[in-house]
């Protein structure tokens, strides 16, 4: 079989999650899955687990493993594309821009021998936004308002960095139009924030994030909106990009939802795994969307027409497309 499913057998008589009662003493098939996720702690773990958590939990007949890619020199995202296209694992958690990449043989995949016209993605959760705090003290409300300030940009190299000059180039800066443009690694910034050394700094985190907690705690630093018509065309002309909005409360500071932009979290799979397999993940998540939202608070804010269509640049999988039609989200 092409995505070689692994295999268990039972000797009780169970009901498959096809719906086909084993009959008699004969044993009962198991369908193993491998979900590929990140490292232990991150948020593409916490994300396969709640998955296999309810697959395993509600589908009988389908066990599901959430294993951490075994990405090498490589990133996570493409670990997992890799593995998907040829058949190491079921599904995989993806970057929606390295699955816009992936899909259209652009940017870091331009020059790989590799193909991924199998892609198919079954739903996309929120992954990381690129966020703005700042000193309450500094008058800084909005993105406009940087201007003329003192900013940690984030160091070159970094991924904060690299959205840091995205959004500079989307707004018509350049580091002279801050009263100072930093370039400290994000483990330093926090330190220079709250001894004024900087007035502004930049994350690229899935919220709610510990590093952010802490520092509008000990820092009296609040987040800043970020939005406006520089942002929207920059999702625009970027599809793997997202409007996020923080909820309100999430950060000590932060009375109000805060509006920003970012990446999703997208699961992957491949033409050759069965459409009854996909149709019963998806199923797990969907029918008691629910408690996937209680299993970690990154998921609360998640609505499952939004899921659906966030940053989806691979077609959906036929599986999950028949889920979605039968239960009218589509």
């Amino acid at each position: 079989m092409p995505t070689r499913l692994r295999k268990l057998f039972f000797g009780i008589a169970v009901i498959g999650f096809f719906g086909v009662p084993a009959s008699g003493p004969a044993a009962a098939e198991i369908t193993e899955i491998v979900i590929g996720t990140g490292a232990p702690g991150g948020v593409f773990h916490r994300i396969g687990r709640a998955v296999c958590r309810l697959v395993n939990r509600k589908t009988e007949g389908l066990k599901c493993t959430a294993r951490p890619a075994e990405a090498g020199d490589t990133s996570e995202s493409m670990a997992n594309l890799i593995h998907v296209e040829n058949g190491a694992i079921e599904i995989g958690l993806v970057r929606s821009d390295w699955l816009y990449h992936a899909v259209n043989g652009s940017g870091p995949v331009a020059f790989l021998d590799a193909n991924f016209d199998r892609l198919r993605t079954l739903f996309a959760v929120p992954g990381e936004t690129f966020t703005i705090v700042a000193r309450r003290d500094a008058s800084i409300h909005r993105l406009d308002d940087l201007a003329g300030k003192r900013v940690n940009i984030g160091d070159a190299g970094s991924r904060q960095r690299a959205l840091m000059d995205e959004v500079m180039t989307a707004q018509g800066w350049t580091r002279a139009d801050f009263l100072l443009g930093e370039e400290l690694p994000e483990a330093e910034q926090s330190l220079a924030l709250c001894h004024d050394r900087v007035q502004a700094v930049v994350y690229a985190v899935a919220h709610p994030d510990r590093a952010i907690k802490r520092i509008t705690r000990l820092c009296d630093a609040t987040l800043v909106d970020v939005s406006g018509a520089a942002i929207d065309g920059l999702i625009a002309d970027k599809p793997y990009y997202a409007p996020i909005t923080v909820p309100a409360g999430t950060y000590a500071g932060t009375p109000n939802a805060v509006r920003g932009f970012g990446t999703s979290v997208v699961l992957v799979s491949s033409t050759d795994v069965d459409p009854t397999i996909v149709r019963a993940v998806v199923a797990a998540v969907f029918d008691d969307l629910d408690a996937f939202k209680r299993m970690n608070t990154t998921f609360a804010t998640l609505e499952a027409k939004t899921m659906i269509r966030r940053a989806m640049t691979a077609p959906l999988h036929d599986g999950a497309a028949a889920y979605f039609r039968t239960d009218g989200l589509m």
